[in-house]
């Protein structure tokens, strides 16, 4: 972005990636709450993970979620994303 300095571009990345890890927080507690499991850092990892495998799915087959607000859009996507891992992981284990 024109005009920009370093600093500014460095601490939106910063903020980006904090929040795209407070959403796979998120996304992977309710993920184990609904299918089961435990530990922070695998919260965290599943989430962030569903997050890609949420949207590549809904994106594919073409669903819309209707949520207008785009956080809770970004949660519910990466928690079904994170769902559909754990099932998975526990269907190949």
């Amino acid at each position: 972005m024109p005009g920009r300095s370093d600093f500014e571009s460095l601490t939106m990345d910063f903020k980006n990636i904090l929040i795209a890890l407070l959403i796979g927080l998120v996304a992977g507690w309710l993920a184990s709450f609904i299918v089961g499991g435990d530990g922070l850092l695998r919260y965290r990892l599943k989430g962030v993970i569903g997050s890609f495998v949420g949207s590549f799915l809904l994106n594919y087959f073409g669903i819309s979620l209707g949520i207008n607000n785009e956080v809770i859009r970004d949660i519910v996507t990466a928690t079904i994303g994170a769902v559909i891992i754990v099932l998975a992981a526990r269907v190949i284990a």
